[in-house]
Order: C-alpha cells, then sequence, then structure tokens
C-alpha cells in the first residue's frame, strides 16, 4: 500500500508558533522602521514601503499556511470522500504538510484500507456463505415437495434421512460461521503452556506428542481452538501423530497424514475451501485458525515437507 512519502517539514507548532511571532513583530518592526527611515526618505514613501512590505511578508505567511495545512487537510478530505463513496486504487496524498499531518494522513490511509478490505471480505464471504447454504437448502426444499406424493415408507424414510442430513451440514456451517467471526476479533492477552495446552485435546485416532514444549503467547481458550483445528484437520487426512515443537517465536505443528496436493496449498485457508465436501466437510477449520491467530498479531503458513503437512505459527 502506499503511503505519504516522507519529506522535512517543519512541526505544525513551529508554523503556529512563527505566524504568531510573525503577527506580533511585524507592527513593531514597521513603528522603530517608520521613525528611522521617516526622516531620510519621508514619512509618506516610507509608509508605502512598509505597506508593501506588509502585503509581502502576509502572502508568504498565507502561502506557508496554505501549503503546510489547508492543502494537506483538503487533500486528506478528498482522500476520505473517495474511500467512503467506495472507489478503489485512490492516490494518496504526496509528501507534503507537517509530521502530524503526514502521520495523519497515514492513519486516515491505513483505516481507508482496512474497511475497504474488511468490505470486500465481508462480500465474498456473503457469497460464499449464499453458495454453501444453497446445496442443503434446495435437497431440502425438493425431499419435503417429494414427501406431499404417494411415496413408499421406504422413500419417505430415505427423504427423511436426507432431510437431516442436510439441516445437520447447516447447522456445522452456522456453528463454524460464528466461531470464525469470533476468532476474527481481537482477544484477550495472555500465555499458555504448550503441553498444558495439549492435554486438553482429544482427537480419536490421533496421538499428540510434544516434543519441545514452553509458553505459547496464546491465551488458553484460543490455544485450545487452535490445536483443535489443526488436530481435527490432521485426523480427516489420515494422521495418527500429532507434533508440535516450541521454538521461541514459532510453534511448528506437523503430522503424518497424507498431506496437502500441490494444487491445494494455495487455498487451504480460504473459507469453505474443503477436499473432503462429500463427507460432510464444511472447509471453515484451517480458516478460522488463520483469523483467530491473526487477530492475534501471528501468522501461520503451510511448510514445504515430503511427508504429511506441516505447518509454522509465527507471533
Amino acid at each position: 500500500m502506499r503511503r505519504v512519502a516522507p519529506k522535512w517539514r517543519p512541526p505544525l507548532a513551529l508554523v503556529i508558533g512563527g505566524t504568531l511571532a510573525a503577527v506580533l513583530c511585524l507592527p513593531l518592526i514597521a513603528i522603530g522602521y517608520l521613525k528611522v527611515a521617516g526622516d531620510i526618505l519621508g514619512r509618506a514613501e516610507t509608509a508605502w514601503l512598509l505597506g508593501w512590505m506588509a502585503v509581502i511578508a502576509t502572502s508568504i505567511l498565507g502561502f506557508l499556511l496554505w501549503r503546510l495545512v489547508l492543502r494537506p487537510v483538503y487533500a486528506l478530505t478528498v482522500h476520505a470522500r473517495s474511500v467512503r463513496v467506495g472507489q478503489t486504487g485512490v492516490r494518496p496524498p504526496d509528501h507534503f504538510g507537517t509530521p502530524e499531518f503526514s502521520d495523519l494522513a497515514d492513519s486516515v490511509i491505513d483505516m481507508g484500507a482496512a474497511l475497504q478490505n474488511r468490505t470486500a471480505s465481508l462480500r465474498a464471504y456473503a457469497d460464499h456463505v449464499t453458495h454453501e447454504l444453497k446445496s442443503p437448502l434446495t435437497a431440502i426444499t425438493g425431499a419435503a415437495e417429494l414427501l406431499e406424493t404417494d411415496l413408499s415408507p421406504e422413500d419417505r424414510a430415505a427423504l427423511g434421512a436426507t432431510i437431516t442430513q442436510a439441516a445437520s451440514r447447516m447447522q456445522r456451517l452456522l456453528d463454524d460461521m460464528r466461531q470464525h467471526a469470533v476468532a476474527s476479533q481481537t482477544g484477550e492477552l495472555g500465555e499458555t503452556d504448550l503441553l498444558e495446552g495439549a492435554e486438553r485435546i482429544d482427537i480419536e485416532g490421533l496421538e499428540m506428542i510434544v516434543q519441545v514444549g514452553g509458553m505459547i503467547p496464546l491465551p488458553p481458550a484460543d490455544l485450545t481452538v487452535v490445536l483443535t483445528q489443526l488436530a481435527q484437520n490432521a485426523a480427516d487426512h489420515g494422521a495418527q501423530t500429532l507434533t508440535l515443537n516450541w521454538a521461541g517465536s514459532e510453534l511448528v505443528v506437523s503430522d503424518d497424514g497424507s498431506g496437502v496436493a500441490q494444487g491445494n496449498r494455495a487455498r487451504i485457508f480460504d473459507p469453505f475451501f474443503t477436499t473432503r465436501r462429500d463427507e460432510g466437510g464444511t472447509g471453515m477449520g484451517l480458516s478460522i485458525v488463520h483469523s483467530l491467530l491473526l487477530a492475534r498479531g501471528a501468522q501461520i503458513v503451510l511448510s514445504p515437507t515430503e511427508i504429511g503437512t506441516e505447518f509454522v505459527i509465527a507471533f
């Protein structure tokens, strides 16, 4: 993202102080100059000269105030209005203004970019939600229409099972979306012992091994969510062991499952992306982990590995 280019300008306090000093000192200088030069040039000529000097000094002060104060404020106002109406690719203000206005411009630009990114994310998220809920809704609607016709008990039972399965999928999607929304918000700070956090996770058929422990900069509830989702993802892909290693500022989580196909590596953190849709997968687990860690100032990446899957969480 392009920011306001740094360039030296006097602080706002110096600009205001210099202006006030000039306003107060110029009349005193003019009076003294009139007494000294009045007898030499004549009072009328001296008065004309002082008048032109006042006009020039006022013009210089006006130009400085316009360039250092008024122009940056106007440019920042135009930028904020462009962001408000939804324009994208808006060029931020150039390098001018006092350091205070430059910092203010950076803050406004960052805020505008964050709002635009959030709006785009919400729009894409709403599209995904609509798409994901459409399939089970269609299945429920179709089954309900068929139930109004003459059917055998076996067919009615099969349609009932279809409705139940579709409703269960919708409930899982809603639960995951609620957890995703909560994970995207900044929460409490804290630390949790990795070994204690791992002991809370119980996934059938998966053994969790802490090779190198330590204090993880996440509160217990957040660490539980992260480890649970990663463990469940590993178990869903055939892993039998999940290994945790804490390296001071990075947590390495690796498993011995089937791994991630090369064509899917760039999309595994996207909401609703799953290779297990037929088995009931919602594709929200890793997205929840990614959003939660991002809200806590951390980052998770998928590391290249020949066997299984390896995630690195950097704090």
